[in-house]
């Protein structure tokens, strides 16, 4: 029997290949006699299993030497705080708000920072992305904040910006929680990138933090030493204990997506000709129908995360209930803008895409 499909936003959908060995490892991992989560995070056991994930994410990533990659604990949320305590110097923070996400990010900030809203869609509610050239940058800038794919309204940045081309010399912090390993990263133009591990890369309890080096040692004398990035960067992610297991099963994770193949293209590169096809799948039945509705513009769509409405919201609970029984779980949008949401991490196979499609059109038809 197939495993029901699950379009959550987070903790999401992981890998069945990845499962199946991470049961099959439970108590014992290759004949140590203990399971991953019994082990001393400082035994040699475990210190193979995080070397080889954080060179395995290096390589999925294609992240430049001159960057760190830091395995963390408190998720994106703890990130808006960590982030301006290591990078703000207490000074000036420009944030561009495309959607719920990046608007949590900035009120954070104001307890360590002095951010600002350089550019926002909030008029439009959250459907368009400011243009770049019409931000208004401050030249102080410590650093520019920006949300490259917001899971909530399903905006998504498909060409992260050139600061240096506007006139800034500020670095890009990119929250990628809800893209990360989705497609490729253009780090000539990142400064840090964030994000927690529970959409695409594994479990909750990891948060992966990929910093320049020359952006370390920057931290406000209030920062909590296990928060200070150049501090965990000099333990190797070992300050303080990390999380383990969700360390494991990210390397997991990691492994399953080098083995992915779209004819040429592997690892991250099919991952993302995967992802389109997905998208434009749901995105064009959408498009062609009467009962449903995407709000967002067609150029900054999300690939990840789809919400969509149905133009008479009192069939919604109707739809649920026939999406549950056709084994499409974890549908109903967000709380703060209601409607459906369906997630298309890269765990999430076209099959799954197609199977709701043809729910909605059989849905809309008994509807008419």
């Amino acid at each position: 029997m197939n495993r029901p499909y699950n379009f959550s936003a987070g903790p999401a959908a992981m890998p069945e290949e990845v499962l199946q060995q991470a049961a099959a490892e439970m108590l014992n991992w290759q004949g140590t006699g203990m399971g991953v989560m019994e082990m001393s995070h400082r035994g040699k056991a475990f210190m193979s299993i995080i070397a080889a994930a954080e060179a395995d994410l290096r390589e999925l990533l294609a992240v430049p030497e001159h960057f760190r990659i830091l395995l963390m604990q408190g998720g994106g949320l703890a990130e808006n705080a960590i982030v301006p305590l290591n990078l703000s110097r207490g000074g000036a923070v420009d944030f561009v708000v495309t959607g719920g996400w990046s608007q949590k990010s900035f009120k954070e900030a104001r307890k360590y920072a002095m951010p600002q809203v350089v550019a926002s869609n909030e008029a439009d509610g959250h459907t368009t992305l400011p243009a770049p050239a019409a931000w208004q940058l401050r030249q102080e800038a410590q650093y520019v904040h920006l949300c490259s794919n917001e899971t909530i309204h399903g905006i998504e940045v498909h060409e992260l910006p050139d600061l240096r081309a506007l006139g800034s010399e500020a670095p890009l912090v990119i929250d990628f929680s809800s893209h990360v390993a989705s497609r490729s990263v253009d780090w000539s133009r990142v400064g840090l990138a964030f994000g927690g591990a529970q959409k695409n890369l594994g479990p909750a309890g990891l948060t992966l933090v990929v910093v320049r080096e020359d952006l370390l040692g920057h931290a406000l004398a209030i920062c909590p030493s296990a928060f200070d990035y150049k501090t965990v960067a000099e333990n190797g992610s070992m300050y303080n204990t990390p999380p383990t297991y969700a360390i494991y099963m990210a390397g997991l994770t990691f492994q399953w997506l080098k083995r992915q193949r779209e004819g040429a293209l592997s690892g991250v590169a099919a991952m993302e000709q995967r992802n389109t096809a997905k998208a434009e799948l749901l995105y064009g039945f959408i498009d062609q129908s009467q009962l449903y509705l995407n709000k967002v513009a067609p150029n900054c769509r999300s690939r990840m995360n789809v919400p969509f409405f149905l133009r008479d919201e009192s069939r919604n609970d109707a739809f649920l209930a026939g999406a549950q029984a056709r084994g499409l779980l974890q549908l109903k949008g967000h709380k703060s803008v209601g409607g459906m949401r369906a997630s298309l991490y890269n765990a999430l196979p076209l099959a799954g895409v197609q199977a709701l499609v043809d729910y909605m059109r059989d849905f809309e038809q008994t509807q008419a």
